[in-house]
């Protein structure tokens, strides 16, 4: 994924003159609360960047067929990658073999690197031996810093791609930390670069080892950080799905969080996903599923009573192959808000608001069809707009209180993570536990009991397809 570009000074201004301390650390969700019936308050002045392009017709609906299902299992790409083999000194081979002692300090199992039979490789001196067996246990060792220790069978509904693997290839970390002589140097620097992983990090090593259970959920969670990519951009967006939290952040900084509202457990639970923005959608249309169109018949009804569909804000048209297409028009009770954030992916999720914000009242969250809805959308849609899209606060203003559709392309890559954490730093800035909703820390947990899987060849895509029967 393409690094997000700083932010202009002007635009940090702008975050600052709506209450978004960038340098103020993580702030209470209490501390942020904004109105948002009254958008101008809480936006900078109007900048005089040019008007981004916006469009005005949506574009023409795409049919999704009945009968798909929701949840898929990740497609993992085989790629074969030949293990280097270099020369080693003896006195690399001991900085390396002191780094495996170590490296339990990040999480990872020094066992897992055959520290014995690099021990009696050493003992013998220099050679073809030394030289493959070093070679092997530090490129385990460089995979599982870098993209995780977890193999993807254990990663459920995990899609997102990590690009860490062509950022810092195997071949090319290994000689650097030859050439260089500083195996522990190059190692430290394949870690997470966030501050919430070493935030974990320093829990670890506080835990007690007797305290086997909760060192487990953490050394899990590391993991988790590492199958993401090492630098998540300057500005993005985060989800943390069992948390039932959007966080926009900023330069490491927490500067807006949204409750959520996220997939049921079961057919509809939300994936892991990595993606970028495309573009903000102000009032959005939605064209309902032929599972909805179809199955319960809403097809039919609203071609049949024209007033009801009116009433409701339906529009239908029947194809010339006998299928029915309704799209819901614009307008608070629409399904989708009235916002949408585009995020181009196979699998139909985004972000978006919804008419029904009693939910949001509810201790746990799950209650959608996979997407991730959220409160006080149209704020975070008009940030966006002005962050990702550099458009003037007045335009966005008006744009969303003006009841058209409007997509409003982004002209900055910002990049959308949702994740899954079970301990993680909570948006009021603490290390806390999540309800495991979906179930997923249990493959991941048996396979730290287990033994290190050889996973050389494998990376995650992102081309199984999760189809949507209802954003609802």
């Amino acid at each position: 994924m393409t690094s997000f570009k700083r932010l202009r000074p002007g635009f940090v201004s702008a975050l600052t003159m709506m209450g978004l301390s960038v340098a103020g650390g993580v702030q209470p969700a209490a501390a942020q609360r904004v109105k948002t019936d009254m958008p101008e308050d809480i936006l900078p002045p109007a900048q005089t960047t040019p008007s981004p392009k916006v469009q005005t017709v949506p574009t023409q609906p795409t049919v999704v067929p009945s009968g798909v299902p929701t949840v898929s299992a990740p497609y993992v790409q085989n790629v074969i990658v030949p293990e280097p083999v270099m020369a080693w000194t003896l006195s690399d081979a001991k900085a390396l073999l002191q780094t495996i002692q170590y490296i339990g300090k990040e999480g990872l199992l020094p066992g897992d690197y055959q520290p014995s039979a690099l021990r009696a490789a050493i003992a013998k001196g220099e050679g073809d031996d030394l030289d493959t067996l070093a070679s092997r246990v530090f490129g385990w060792l460089i995979e599982d810093l870098r993209d995780g220790r977890t193999p993807m069978t254990a990663r459920v509904q995990w899609f997102a791609v990590d690009p860490d693997q062509d950022v810092m290839p195997t071949t090319q970390v290994m000689a650097q930390a030859l050439s260089e002589h500083d195996v522990p140097g190059v190692v430290a620097k394949l870690a997470p670069t966030n501050p919430d992983y070493a935030l974990l990090k320093a829990d670890l090593n506080a835990t007690p080892m007797a305290d086997k259970a909760r060192r487990a959920l953490i050394q899990a969670n590391l993991d988790r950080w590492r199958w993401l990519a090492r630098d998540l951009g300057s500005a993005y967006l985060m989800t943390n799905v069992p948390e039932f939290q959007l966080r926009l952040v900023v330069n490491n900084k927490i500067i807006r969080s949204y409750k959520t509202v996220v997939g049921k457990p079961g057919r509809t639970a939300t994936p892991q996903l990595a993606e970028t923005v495309s573009a903000v959608v102000f009032n959005p249309t939605w064209t309902v599923p032929q599972s909805i169109v179809k199955g319960e018949g809403l097809g039919v009804k609203v071609l049949a009573n024209p007033k009801w569909a009116a009433a409701n804000h339906y529009k239908g048209t029947k194809n010339a192959d006998g299928t029915i297409t309704v799209v819901q028009q614009p307008g608070p009770s629409n399904a989708l808000g009235l916002m949408k954030i585009d995020m181009p992916n196979p699998h139909a999720i985004y972000l978006h608001d919804t008419p029904s914000k009693s939910y949001f009242n509810a201790d746990v969250r799950a209650f959608s069809h996979g997407c991730i809805r959220t409160e006080r959308a149209v704020e975070l849609g008009m940030t966006m707009a002005i962050l990702g899209a550099e458009m003037p606060a007045t335009q966005a203003a008006e744009i969303s209180r003006s009841g058209e559709y409007t997509k409003v392309p982004m002209t900055r890559t910002f990049p959308v993570y949702l994740t899954y954490f079970t301990y993680a730093r909570s948006i009021d800035g603490t290390l806390k536990s999540f309800t495991d909703l979906y179930g997923r820390d249990a493959p991941v947990l048996a396979s730290f009991k287990g033994p290190r899987a050889l996973k050389t060849t494998q990376r995650a895509s992102d081309e199984a397809i999760i189809q949507l029967d209802n954003p609802l």
